[in-house]
């Protein structure tokens, strides 16, 4: 078989599937399994995790057959496109929140729109100027708290006042900023 006439029997099984062929999954599946098996595997680099991952590989693929547009796309792409997203979603999901910067590149920008851009816009003016009412060093110590994550102790240490005096300001602070808010 060439590799031209297996990539178009593979197109067949694959839009047989989407008619709900069960035949035609179990041999997609003997023909292509291995193939993207090794994709899942170097991957997840665990033996288990890919066997389990393969079978959900190929529910994704069942559910999905119809959306494969011939001729768009090699089947074979195609099939391994699914495996590898899988793979890497339980890569991403195992993975502590943070882990690896490098994933972020494959998030979608869920930043503001520019509608909210100029809401916040505006919020930030109105707390600029809720902030500018309060004295300068209590002003200073909230952006520290709140802006610049500095600690009650590191505060406490840089306006030279004891932790509870600085817990105080910023408790204070935050009252009249918020009186000020909603006002």
């Amino acid at each position: 078989m060439t590799m031209q006439s297996e990539t178009a029997d593979i197109a067949t099984l694959i839009s047989r599937c989407s008619l709900r062929d069960r035949q035609a999954f179990r041999t997609l599946y003997q023909r292509t399994s291995a193939k993207l098996f090794g994709v899942v595997l170097r991957i997840l680099r665990n033996r288990a995790e890919a066997e389990e991952a393969i079978q959900e590989v190929y529910i994704k693929i069942w559910q999905r057959a119809d959306r494969y547009v011939a001729g768009q796309y090699s089947p074979i792409s195609w099939l391994v496109a699914i495996a590898r997203n899988h793979a890497l979603d339980m890569v991403r999901a195992r993975r502590p929140a943070g882990d690896d910067l490098d994933a972020a590149l494959d998030i979608a920008d869920a930043g503001p729109d520019p509608e909210r851009l100029t809401q916040a816009s505006e919020d930030g003016e109105r707390i600029e100027a809720c902030l500018a009412q309060l004295e300068p060093d209590r002003a200073e110590a909230v952006r520290g708290a709140y802006l610049d994550g500095y600690s009650y102790e590191e505060l406490a240490q840089r306006f030279a006042v004891p932790i509870n005096t600085m817990r105080t300001w910023l408790r204070r602070s935050l009252i009249k900023l918020r009186e000020c808010l909603t006002a």
